[in-house]
């Protein structure tokens, strides 16, 4: 179950979680944070259905860094309406460099264990996740 680089488990939250917002739309987003001491990724925060981005974008600490999944809905040029799972690596300038490589070293595993993520972010600073950028590559 641990991942043979970095030593990180996935506690089964995470993934009932993820395959909660992927099949029910119960939650509009998931943030995800390694417990150091347990050496594991948990699930720290989940936002309702109708909370917005900006909900979410100020869920994610400052300085330390997460995982998050933001279920994306949009409407195409067709005026279809459609959503997208995104997977979003935060890791701030700010945060320490042993914690952006623990990130950086178990977010392959993490992410393979959430089945359906359909657009990767990697975001040091909020603009990097924007609105805008979440518009741009949901097509």
């Amino acid at each position: 179950m641990a991942n043979a680089a970095s030593g990180m488990a996935v506690h089964d939250d995470c993934k009932l979680k993820f395959l909660e917002l992927k099949a029910k739309r119960t939650y509009r987003f998931i943030v995800f944070k390694i417990e150091e001491k347990q050496k594991q990724v948990i699930v720290e925060k989940v936002g309702e259905p109708g909370q917005s981005y900006e909900d979410f974008a100020a869920s994610l600490p400052a300085d330390e860094c997460r995982y998050a999944v933001f279920d994306f809905d949009f409407v195409t040029a067709e005026n279809c309406q459609k959503s997208r799972i995104f997977f979003i690596a935060w890791s701030p300038d700010t945060s320490k460099v042993r914690s952006k490589m623990i990130y950086a070293s178990s977010k392959d595993r993490f992410k393979r264990e959430l089945d359906g993520i359909q657009v990767e972010l990697q975001a040091t600073d909020p603009t990097e996740m924007g609105l805008d950028v979440f518009k741009s590559r949901a097509n």
